[in-house]
């Protein structure tokens, strides 16, 4: 209607993993609204389980999602999601934005591991991941971004991520692709013409004993150790399939 100003969606969905004495991870926090929402699974051992489940499509053109996770001492969490998250264009003008905010602390774990990300043509979407972890917090994060469907091309995808440990930045980068983003990232020096994406950090305290050497895991991907307890792996790939089968054999050959 004239006159009507669409704004887009806005919605957070929050965690809380906190050790509950038994041997286990007990979770005070689990809420989310709009299209978020939270279900716990589950549990495996001491560690709990949560899978985030998309109520609607999205995020939309002016959306604006939020997760944020929280473990607290000695608890342990792993997080996934039930499918994967799709960018559409929407009706309202102007980039969407999905932000995720993850703290870990002293003897906490977290595996975060959501589905890939679909960067639809005619979206605009900015990613923004912010991990904060003590120094003996232990962490498996994958990103995972597919540039549009099968014979597609992409919407415009920002994406950062940034993971500190101990208060010290380890790891702070952004990629941007699709129409708009900086020249060349779709030349030999980026993606090279691929179309999934993904990156896989781990933290873990012996590193910093017993540090990961850097090598390359096949053609498209390679392992490095950053400057702290933790190793960067970057991967590309032509779909997410072989994308996702680059990423399991990187962790497991990291055990």
């Amino acid at each position: 209607m004239d006159g009507v100003i669409v704004t887009g969606v806005r919605a957070t969905a929050r965690i809380v993993a906190r050790d509950d004495g038994r041997g286990g991870t007990a979770l005070p926090v689990l809420e989310g609204d709009g299209p978020l929402a939270l279900r716990r699974t589950r549990a495996s051992g001491s560690e709990a389980r949560v899978m985030l489940v998309g109520a609607m499509s999205g995020p939309l053109g002016g959306d604006h999602f939020a997760v944020e996770a929280g473990v607290e001492r000695g608890a342990r969490l792993r997080v996934g999601s039930a499918a994967a998250t799709i960018a559409l264009p929407g009706q309202a003008k102007g980039e969407s934005r999905y932000d995720v905010r993850i703290d870990v602390a002293e003897g906490g774990e977290l595996h975060w591991l959501p589905e890939q990300l679909i960067s639809v043509q005619g979206s605009d979407l900015r990613v923004t991941t912010r991990v904060d972890l003590a120094g003996s917090a232990r962490l498996v994060l994958r990103e995972e971004q597919v540039l549009g469907r099968v014979g597609e091309e992409p919407g415009r995808l920002t994406s950062r991520l940034s993971v500190k440990v101990a208060g010290r930045t380890v790891l702070d980068q952004e990629l941007g692709c699709g129409p708009g983003a900086p020249g060349g990232w779709d030349g030999p020096a980026v993606l090279g013409g691929h179309r999934a994406v993904g990156q896989l950090v781990v933290v873990r305290p012996e590193f910093s004993q017993e540090p990961v050497a850097a090598r390359m895991l096949g053609e498209c991907a390679s392992l490095v150790p950053l400057a702290g307890p933790a190793v960067l792996v970057s991967a590309i790939a032509s779909d997410a399939l072989r994308l996702r089968r680059v990423l399991d054999e990187a962790l497991a050959f990291l055990g």
